[in-house]
């Protein structure tokens, strides 16, 4: 599991798959300090790889878009975990509430087609919904791999989620 993975562990295994003298090439720093990366972090201070920067960066900003921006040049999207995942109970009722979440979503879509054009507010509605769905599933994913559905919470109304259902779109 990666979020179990210390950074050094991880730039271990990248550089498993290409060489480390390459990526100081394509980096234009010395091989060493590739190989530095690798390594445990040392009490010694000193420069710590990139990835413990990133997360020291995040930290510090409580900045999301940093890690936002990263998974946009990487081809993807940041979806925050929930802090409570947003599901009942028991596993019916959960699963039901994925159901209905990608019911919501598929009603947004709906409504702003109509037209048979999607305006920027209506797609930024559509990411809206999209975001809140991937980040419920995902909280029903942790609970099925953990077996445990008794930590799962009522879903939590967005100010996005609440603005939507009094327009209608949800």
């Amino acid at each position: 599991m990666l979020a179990a993975m210390q950074s050094h562990e991880l730039l271990r295994e990248v550089f498993d798959k290409k060489a480390a003298k390459e990526i100081s090439a394509d980096l234009e720093l010395s091989t060493s300090m590739i190989y530095k990366w690798a390594q445990p972090p040392t009490n010694e201070g000193g420069i710590g790889n990139p990835l413990d920067r990133i997360e020291a960066l995040i930290r510090s900003t409580g900045d999301e878009r940093i890690v936002q921006w990263i998974c946009q040049r990487a081809g993807g999207f940041f979806i925050r975990n929930p802090a409570h995942p947003p599901h009942p109970h028991f596993l019916i009722p959960a699963t039901n509430q994925i159901v209905q979440e990608f019911a919501d979503l598929l009603a947004v879509v709906a409504s702003a087609a109509t037209d048979n054009k999607i305006t920027s507010p209506e797609a930024e509605q559509i990411r809206a919904r999209w975001e809140e769905l991937k980040s419920a599933t995902e909280g029903f994913v942790v609970a099925c791999e953990s077996g445990d559905f008794g930590t799962l919470k009522e879903p939590e109304l967005t100010p996005r989620r609440r603005e939507a259902r009094a327009q209608g779109g949800i």
